[in-house]
């Protein structure tokens, strides 16, 4: 007999296994997506362009199987390919933002997994260490092009909050390690 389906629960499933997204990571996941999110939304005024947070799927091979996967935060650009709770085309920018029990999924089949359909710019964001990878897709493949750990000591030659950082195929949003991290102890 099949248990009935909780609303609360959120799962991926990638090459077919489903994997069991619940509970929710802690409260500074959540602060740093919703950092990330807003300053997205607002420079995708007037676009066509849509910014989710947590609440979309990737059907990321819809015409092959039924994997899919729950990026933090999403740009998508392509309004046909959302059917219902899903998007079934291509982002042009993912985020995840790092928490323990997905640590090593973000960092390894995730990753693999955009790079694999083409998502152009890929963030990997770590709470904890106040970190941000950011991975361009080259020639088929993700190089990392730049890594931080925000430093916002101003006496502290490595200082370095107010970095900018600006979204590649997106230039006119832009921002700081400091606003990425703003609320985050």
């Amino acid at each position: 007999m099949n248990s009935p389906i909780r609303e609360d629960r959120k799962e991926e499933k990638i090459n077919g296994k489903i994997i069991d997204m619940s509970p929710s990571a802690n409260f500074r996941h959540g602060i740093v997506n919703n950092n990330i999110n807003t300053i997205i939304k607002t420079g995708l005024k007037n676009s066509m362009c849509l910014v989710f947070m947590e609440n979309l799927d990737l059907r990321y091979e819809p015409d092959q199987n039924d994997n899919y996967v729950i990026p933090d935060v999403m740009i998508v650009c392509d309004r046909k390919k959302m059917h219902g709770g899903s998007y079934h085309g291509i982002p042009k920018f993912i985020a995840e933002t790092l928490s323990p029990a997905t640590a090593m999924r973000d960092l390894t089949e995730k990753k693999d997994i955009y790079q694999a359909i083409g998502v152009s710019e890929y963030w990997i964001v770590s709470p904890k260490e106040r970190g941000v990878q950011i991975y361009y897709l080259n020639d088929g493949e993700y190089k990392l092009v730049n890594s931080f750990i925000l430093e916002d000591d101003a006496d502290n030659r490595n200082y370095n909050a107010d970095v900018q950082l600006a979204l590649r195929e997106f230039p006119q949003i832009k921002m700081t390690l400091w606003e990425i991290f703003e609320g985050v102890e």
